[in-house]
């Protein structure tokens, strides 16, 4: 972790560069649908590239069987990702377990309970969303309290989530069944971007798992969120460009904020 003397040189020696920016890299998968950034990409003439610093990696059946968690055992599961619900379903087959139709499905947003239907008949009496966090599905936790619950999860896990059950006092079980792992950036190792963004402390720790040695030098860095901030700000990089504040809800908001002033000159 960077001391507070080595954080004030590396604020010192970075606060004052709103340097032109050309080129940007995003640390996920290119959208496939309309995006923002493909307008921010437009209106600055911008080359904006997409590339996952992290990748999802599946438990395997045998991996998973060491648990002796039977998946049809859950009346209850809740969803926080749709990886969570590929890999739910894909062990539910490759282990033979039977998911009754009454099971019910508890996501934390829209886009989740959506692509649940890619495996499920949906019923809105059995699929419940929230917005984004675990107490937006308060009322339905509190209405199946008495029922067990399944959390698909990575192996990093889903503290927010268990927290928040725990504290309702549900009957619950944590199973891994997918892992994220650092992915293989060694072809942009002499590729230069004015800008990284970042939206998680997977991303942060990708860049240093690929690139050791990386040098921020004149590479402005975003990121989304407190926990990124501080991985990054860990790894002794000057974070540039935050989201989400007050000013900026989001990161293409947040982006633009800064190359309004950093591209004023041009």
């Amino acid at each position: 972790m960077a001391s507070k003397s080595s954080a004030s040189r590396i604020e010192a020696q970075y606060i004052e560069k709103y340097l032109p920016v050309k080129s940007l890299l995003i640390s996920q998968p290119r959208p496939e649908d309309k995006s923002p950034y493909y307008e921010l990409e437009i209106k600055w003439n911008l080359k904006i590239d997409w590339r996952p610093f992290i990748v999802v990696a599946p438990v395997s059946e045998k991996e998973f069987r060491k648990n002796r968690i039977n998946l049809g055992e859950f009346p209850c599961v809740i969803f926080s990702s749709k990886g969570a619900i590929d890999n739910f379903f894909r062990l539910a087959e490759e282990t033979r377990s039977r998911i009754s139709a009454d099971t019910r499905y508890f996501c934390l947003t829209e886009a989740i309970a959506n692509y649940l239907q890619k495996f499920i008949l949906y019923r809105k009496r059995k699929v419940f969303v929230g917005k984004r966090v675990a107490e937006d599905l308060a009322h339905y936790f509190n209405k199946y309290r008495n029922e067990k619950f399944l959390l698909p999860c990575s192996n990093l896990g889903s503290t927010e989530i268990v927290n928040y059950v725990e504290k309702l006092g549900i009957d619950h079980t944590e199973t891994v069944m997918y892992k994220t792992i650092s992915a293989d950036l060694s072809d942009l190792s002499d590729v230069y971007y004015d800008i990284l963004a970042f939206f998680s402390p997977q991303g942060i720790e990708s860049l240093f798992d690929n690139f050791p040695d990386f040098k921020q030098n004149n590479t402005r860095i975003a990121v989304f969120g407190n926990l990124t901030t501080k991985a990054a700000e860990d790894k002794g990089l000057f974070v540039n460009i935050k989201a989400p504040t007050s000013e900026a809800p989001s990161m293409t908001k947040a982006l633009e904020n800064y190359i309004v002033k950093a591209n004023e000159t041009l």
